[in-house]
């Protein structure tokens, strides 16, 4: 009998398909430039199909204006200024298969300002934002150089498979 792999990529892990449940909240004033539901699903499946277990994963993604963003992020962080995208993940009870990832909050104005400021489009840092915050979801951080490198990478390959540019070419490091 041959012993169980003890080194299982994520690959072999995770469902060969994927039904992201996606529910799109927006609590702004002005809705032009926001991606669609679509964009929004597509991005979050393409961070989600190789490195989660739930087949039917359930992501709710809100977004806000800035004082919902600055608000939110200074109760659960302690910074009182708007951020481009909080992660909330959901953690079930122990041996309990809820598909709940959690949820994402994204601040329109932050990621339209930080867009220009960084010279990419909106549509790519969006894409950026939802694939960062995902990978959030799934417990990934980037505290510290490595995990950082780490997170950076796999966002790098999620965009160039959706066919954005690398996010992080023009960091100094």
């Amino acid at each position: 009998m041959t012993p169980p792999p003890t080194d299982i990529s994520p690959e072999e892990t995770a469902p060969l398909e994927l039904e992201l449940q996606l529910d799109v909240q927006l609590a702004v004033e002005k809705e032009n430039g926001l991606p669609t539901k679509e964009q929004l699903t597509q991005w979050a499946h393409a961070a989600l199909i190789t490195r989660t277990e739930h087949e039917e994963p359930e992501l709710t993604i809100r977004i806000v204006d800035e004082a919902e963003g600055q608000e939110i992020n200074r109760e659960y962080r302690g910074k009182d200024k708007p951020t481009n995208v909080l992660s909330f993940p959901f953690e079930a009870p122990a041996h309990v298969p809820i598909p709940l990832l959690g949820d994402l909050i994204v601040c329109k104005q932050v990621v339209e300002r930080e867009a220009v400021e960084q010279e990419k489009t909106l549509t790519a840092h969006w894409a950026h934002m939802i694939v960062h915050g995902c990978l959030h979801l799934l417990g990934f951080d980037h505290i510290g150089d490595e995990e950082a490198e780490e997170m950076e990478g796999i966002e790098r390959v999620i965009l160039a498979e959706l066919g954005f540019e690398d996010p992080y070419k023009d960091d100094v490091k």
